[in-house]
């Protein structure tokens, strides 16, 4: 049993999150982006390093740097992506990247910016506490989903109208492996704050973008209490106190 690995007065585990920013707009071509592009043109600094070779086909490209961030590239979107892990941080790299990518492709017929974090939240109760959680928690029990001869699984897919902006959220079971080959029980929420631009003017929506980006710790804001208020109690988690508010 997975739970038998898991050691009585665990250490604190925080949970392991991602966030990213993505940005799409009409004919973008992916193989733009290259290292000497994002260098030369002052987007990323020149002294950010890969940590391993690019993945690089007709339809994708991603760069991943020593410090966390990648950047993905495929046919009518970019996106950007740092690894949190289960560190503390008060600020985030892809802001300023997306920022300067932007600046210096003003002409380009962007449609949307979406800011994507991730957490996945360790839960107590056995290898299957994660899919316990979505199927008795927040789903209501009943004959439906007692057919076949397996636990049924699912996955949920929410979406929400903010004032501002759509926001989409979608909450899957899954395992965190552990340093010593064991698995923790865990649920993955990743969430899309999407803001528009198209309906803008040519001349508006380099401004809407970043606008949509500077956004980003007001959403974060908003996705941490959504599922630490909203979703999650202190009989459900494996290390409730260690949820970072700041």
């Amino acid at each position: 049993m997975i739970s038998s690995n898991i050691p009585p007065n665990p250490a604190p585990l925080k949970e392991i999150q991602e966030m990213a920013i993505a940005i799409s707009a009409s004919s973008f071509n992916p193989n733009l982006i290259n290292l000497d592009f994002l260098k030369f043109s002052g987007i990323i600094p020149t002294d950010w390093e890969l940590s391993r070779q690019p993945i690089s086909n007709p339809n994708m490209i991603q760069l991943f740097f020593q410090n966390r961030v990648s950047i993905a590239a495929q046919p009518n979107m970019v996106t950007f992506i740092e690894n949190i892990g289960t560190g503390e941080f008060t600020d985030l790299l892809i802001t300023d990247v997306a920022k300067q990518f932007t600046q210096k492709l003003p002409n380009a017929d962007y449609q949307t910016v979406s800011f994507s974090p991730k957490s996945v939240i360790p839960f107590k109760g056995g290898a299957d506490a994660g899919r316990r959680y979505i199927t008795r928690t927040l789903l209501a029990p009943g004959a439906w989903q007692e057919i076949g001869k397996a636990p049924m699984q699912a996955n949920l897919n929410l979406l929400y109208e903010l004032d501002r902006c759509q926001l989409s959220l979608a909450i899957n079971e899954a395992n965190i492996q552990m340093p010593d080959q064991s698995s923790v029980p865990a649920v993955l929420f990743s969430a899309s704050f999407n803001y528009a631009v198209a309906n803008f003017e040519q001349s508006e929506r380099l401004h809407q973008i970043h606008k949509g980006i500077e956004h980003w710790d007001l959403d974060l804001s908003v996705f941490r209490e959504l599922i630490e208020q909203r979703f999650l109690t202190s009989n459900n988690t494996l290390f409730p106190t260690s949820f970072p508010m700041s």
